[in-house]
């Protein structure tokens, strides 16, 4: 769900998870007149939905929600995980504290902990950079590429020939758009390959820190409220766009002055109550609400309860390392959330999937789908081949992704794959930029050499010596033929303690030199590290074989089987809207409760919620002066007028997964009232098959946002730069 951050994929696995469309296959729905708010809609389509809009309360004209030019969309922007939007014209970003907080923690030090006491620049001077690899992202176009991503492609090509003819008119259409200056392009695929979208945006790559509220607000409750109702987190934070004096858009440096975006935000200056509109714009990463009947069972039978049992025994092995060491604490901080909260979040998905019924759900819909198919010759023919090609391919590929999770494990030990990532580098320069996998081409250099020296502050020897030792104990569990002999042969030869004593790779320099250096180089060297990636790469290299392979015959199969879907619901007179695969998309719903198996959740939490669980310790300790004011009802003009008091956070049925949070929560005029940051844990099922009844996003209440910065932290700069104050 929306809290979920995660360490980026390697780089060569975006296209082939499109390929695959394994996770952008197309999600198909009914919509009603008004009231239905299922649904994370392409701004292409407001035609579509626009009439519901209204019906639900929007008082904007739905026509705006279409334009990339123009507020409210144009304003709106993606961290490349996260959400967030423009709030001034001076770059000012919002997005929820757990997108910042890798920021917060890079800066952040024994004697210097912004983790728990929050960061405030007291002016731009003072502003700090952001983690290396972080950028702000500009929505500039989205547009269809269909014919060309698909030029070549014939149904006689074999699966390992067809990944590479799209591969390779993919990186051509992102090369040409990338031909404009200050670019990032991508091309994604809709409704399982049957198209394609190319989308365009400005990469801001100056980024700075600007706020961040103390834990104990940013974080409140922790992962014990985490996936939880009733709420009483704080989860915001800003950030700053800074380009060149001239408006270009270059890395960090001194004389960069802050971005003028063509649009921002206005804040409310009245707040929501119970039923009104409210709309969420923003980047959803991905839901799966219409793989096959195979792929569910797979996943919630076997994938996903191995899954959540790695996650879980991660983070207790990050916690044992790191008891009793503050400095190794705020290292692995970021890291040990995402273990927590994707652990949390996989417990309800399981949950869910029983609670629904979904394996019954998800069969009753394929036989209806595939009895239509077979109720015509012309269906069977053309429909029925790609539905039985998608099912023997989908075999194949469950028993692949269940292996590669305990094969992924070694990536746990930081210098082991930062060295694997550097030899795959060296081993790509040798050919023409064109020609590269995706992930090492001459536009990612700037990326990889930020996630490689991120590295600094998120690894300590000592720490990370135990947690591959953990990872290797459960990547033996595997079956000898499925794991790497060279790799195990070169290990049990070096032995842990020269593994660690002898690398050089822990050195910032050191590891960004390896950079430009030649393959033959990597395999003569001695470095431990090194040695390992050069052993594993040969299996590397035949695991990626296959798996372009079973990509290719993918694509071929699912494209035409949803293209069989898409008419079907056609016949059906059911519109359509693409599931989430991380570009541009809108929701919208009501400021909603729910009752749940003899509870009540009202839609709103207090101020006074937030006190009564108040500990003082561990994850319930807010500031002391968070605590005086709200005991003395200091809230001055954040009251909301329906509750007689402050609001904290609230709910709404807006539809949104992973990749949302941070997105800007607007009201029915298009006014910015909030954060979308989190979801309930019976409603993550969603992500696979969306419950009416169930689903819920929680959201931070600008009231409580703009009364913290006023009353607490006093960030009176920030609130007239917002025209909040």
């Amino acid at each position: 769900m929306p809290r979920i951050v995660l360490p980026p994929l390697s780089p060569g696995l975006p296209l082939r998870f499109a390929l695959t469309a394994s996770i952008a296959a197309a999600t198909l729905t009914a919509i009603a007149p008004a009231g239905a708010n299922e649904g994370m809609w392409m701004p292409g389509q407001v035609a579509q939905i626009g009439a519901a809009l209204r019906a639900d309360g929007l008082q904007l004209d739905p026509a705006a929600l279409g334009d990339l030019n123009a507020a409210p969309l144009n304003a709106i922007v993606s961290l490349g995980g996260c959400s967030a939007a423009f709030l001034s014209p001076q770059g000012l970003v919002a997005t929820n504290h757990h997108c910042v907080l890798g920021s917060v923690q890079y800066n952040s030090k024994e004697g210097q902990d912004y983790l728990t006491n929050g960061f405030l620049a007291p002016a731009l001077t003072d502003e700090l950079p952001a983690a290396p690899g972080s950028r702000i992202y500009v929505i500039e176009a989205l547009r269809d590429v269909t014919p060309a991503m698909l030029k070549g492609v014939t149904a006689t090509l074999g699966g390992a020939a067809r990944y590479a003819r799209i591969d390779t008119n993919r990186k051509a259409l992102i090369a040409a758009c990338e031909k404009q200056p200050n670019r990032r392009c991508d091309v994604r695929p809709y409704y399982g390959g049957a198209s394609y979208y190319l989308q365009q945006q400005l990469e801001i790559q100056d980024v700075r820190l600007v706020y961040a509220p103390a834990l104990g607000i940013g974080n409140f409750g922790g992962e014990t409220d985490n996936w939880m109702w009733p709420r009483h987190t704080g989860d915001f934070g800003f950030y700053r766009a800074y380009v060149g004096p001239d408006g270009s858009s270059r890395p960090y440096a001194k004389e960069n002055v802050p971005y003028r975006p063509k649009s921002w935000l206005t804040i409310a200056k009245e707040g929501l109550k119970e039923n009104d509109f409210v709309m969420v714009a923003g980047f959803p990463g991905t839901t799966s609400r219409l793989k096959t009947y195979d792929e569910v069972r797979f996943n919630f039978a076997e994938y996903e309860p191995l899954w959540q049992r790695l996650f879980a025994e991660y983070a207790t092995q990050i916690h044992k390392a790191t008891a009793g060491n503050r400095e190794a604490q705020i290292r692995y901080a970021s890291i040990l959330q995402g273990a927590e909260n994707y652990e949390k979040k996989l417990s309800g998905d399981i949950a869910g999937a029983d609670a629904i019924g979904l394996d019954a759900r998800k069969a009753a819909e394929e036989k209806a789908y595939r009895d239509w198919i077979a109720a015509d010759p012309a269906r069977t023919a053309r429909y029925g081949v790609a539905a039985r090609a998608l099912d023997a391919v989908v075999t194949e590929n469950n028993a692949a992704w269940l292996k590669g999770l305990r094969q992924g494990l070694l990536g746990r030990a930081q210098l082991l794959s930062s060295a694997r990532q550097l030899y795959r580098w060296a081993r790509e320069r040798a050919k023409p930029d064109a020609a590269r996998e995706s992930g090492y081409q001459d536009r990612d250099r700037r990326a990889t050499i930020d996630r490689l020296t991120q590295v600094e502050r998120r690894y300590l020897a000592p720490i990370d010596r135990q947690l591959f030792e953990a990872a290797l104990a459960e990547y033996r569990q595997l079956a000898p033929a499925d794991r790497d002999a060279a790799f195990e042969a070169t290990l049990a030869q070096i032995g842990l303690d020269r593994l660690y004593a002898d690398t050089k790779l822990g050195d910032t320099a050191t590891r960004l030199g390896w950079l430009d250096k030649t393959a033959a180089e990597f395999e003569a060297s001695s470095d431990p590290f090194i040695r390992l990636a050069v052993a594993l790469n040969p299996g590397d290299m035949a695991g990626e074989a296959k798996e372009k392979d079973r990509a290719g015959r993918i694509q071929a199969a699912r494209s035409l089987y949803m293209q069989g879907l898409l008419d079907y619901r056609k016949a059906v007179g059911q519109p359509i809207y693409p599931d989430a695969n991380g570009s541009l998309r809108l929701t919208w719903g009501k400021v909603t409760g729910r009752t749940r198996d003899g509870q009540i959740w009202t839609p709103f939490t207090t101020a006074e919620g937030l006190v009564a669980k108040q500990t003082g310790k561990g994850e319930f300790d807010a500031p002391d002066a968070a605590i005086a004011a709200i005991r003395a009802r200091d809230y001055g003009p954040y009251v909301a007028p329906a509750l007689g008091t402050l609001p904290v956070d609230f709910m709404s049925t807006v539809d949104i997964t992973n990749g949302n949070s941070g997105s800007s929560t607007l009201n029915a005029k298009g006014e910015f009232v909030g954060l979308a940051f989190d979801g309930t844990l019976d409603g993550v099922i969603s992500d696979w098959a969306y419950a009416a009844d169930r689903n819920r996003t929680i959201h931070v209440d600008s009231r409580f946002m703009l009364w913290t910065m006023d009353t607490i932290d006093h960030a009176d700069r920030l609130l007239k730069e917002m025209g909040a104050k």
